[in-house]
């Protein structure tokens, strides 16, 4: 009785969660100006911009928004270009835990380790999956910045302004450096300062090569100059640089994946072993409470410290 009162409980979760990803994806505008409203100056006025949001989303919301947490998650979904609010973050994470424990309960003979393990893997895997998307989104928008600098720098040699320059590299340049732009244009269209708007694009935009960029922008709008052939001069070391990361990405790309696959089969295999045969695993309590954790701490410093270095060695700065 107990089991079908858990599973109806997930169903039910998963069937809300699946009405807020709707609702969300119904009303993108709302959700840029929230999104817009989390890194100007103004105050948030999310009732008024939100009015579709549920009763248990705007219960979280008010309660997360002003955390430090909740301005973190808020920031990492921006970057990772979800389309989620911190609340329906949360109950995503909530179904997560729910349902990958229920599944390694029952997989694991109804044991109480095995729904523990599930849970711990639901809970991670929400934020595993939004730091990889922001990883991709990063790197493509990093791959995009030299053609982005060439428009940019046609349009002023044509006579544009920089307002005018970044509305077309809005209109002109595929996704992910487009909507950025269009929420900087949009941002100086009412009223903010374009040295504001640069800062939430960086903030939005963790990049060395665009921080690089908004630096000689400011400096030029401060102290004069050709700003062309600044920006081209920029495009030149940016594009080497971008070639000669994707030369050292390939060149490292064996031992960062040997460090995080030789990392990982430790972990898996104690995994595969539990679900196949606990009582195996469990043999190693025998040797009492001490011996147990000094067994798990030496096991766990190796697997790090090995996997620190491989990283280390594989991690080269251009």
């Amino acid at each position: 009785m107990t089991s079908w009162i858990i599973i109806i409980g997930g169903l039910i979760l998963i069937i809300l969660l699946i009405i807020g990803v709707v609702v969300s994806s119904n009303s993108e505008r709302s959700i840029v100006e929230q999104r817009l409203s989390q890194y100007l100056d103004d105050d948030k006025k999310s009732e008024e911009r939100d009015p579709q949001r549920s009763v248990i989303t705007d219960w979280v919301t008010k309660r997360v928004e002003k955390t430090s947490i909740g301005d973190r998650i808020a920031r990492d979904l921006a970057r990772a270009d979800l389309k989620f609010k911190v609340a329906e973050y949360f109950v995503l994470i909530a179904v997560s835990i729910l349902i990958a424990g229920l599944f390694a309960w029952f997989l694991g003979n109804r044991h109480p380790i095995s729904a523990l393990i599930g849970a711990l893997a639901g809970a991670f895997a929400p934020g595993f999956y939004v730091k990889r998307q922001q990883k991709l989104r990063l790197q493509k928008f990093n791959d995009q910045l030299s053609d982005m600098l060439n428009l940019m720098v046609n349009g002023l040699r044509a006579g544009y302004s920089v307002m005018q320059a970044m509305e077309a590299i809005s209109k002109e340049l595929p996704s992910p450096i487009n909507d950025e732009f269009r929420r900087v244009v949009q941002e100086m269209q009412i009223g903010i300062s374009m040295e504001t708007a640069l800062e939430n694009l960086l903030r939005r935009i963790p990049s060395a090569d665009l921080d690089f960029v908004i630096t000689a922008i400011n400096v030029q709008r401060e102290v004069g100059g050709n700003l062309s052939e600044i920006l081209d001069n920029i495009s030149f070391t940016i594009r080497e640089r971008v070639r000669i990361k994707g030369e050292v990405r390939v060149l490292t790309s064996q031992v960062r994946t040997s460090g995080s696959v030789l990392s990982l089969i430790p972990f898996g295999l104690t995994i595969i072993l539990w679900f196949l045969n606990p009582e195996y695993l469990l043999s190693i309590t025998q040797g009492g409470p001490i011996c147990t954790a000094g067994i798990v701490c030496v096991v766990l410093g190796l697997i790090g410290s090995s996997y620190f270095i491989m990283m280390r060695i594989a991690d080269i700065e251009v």
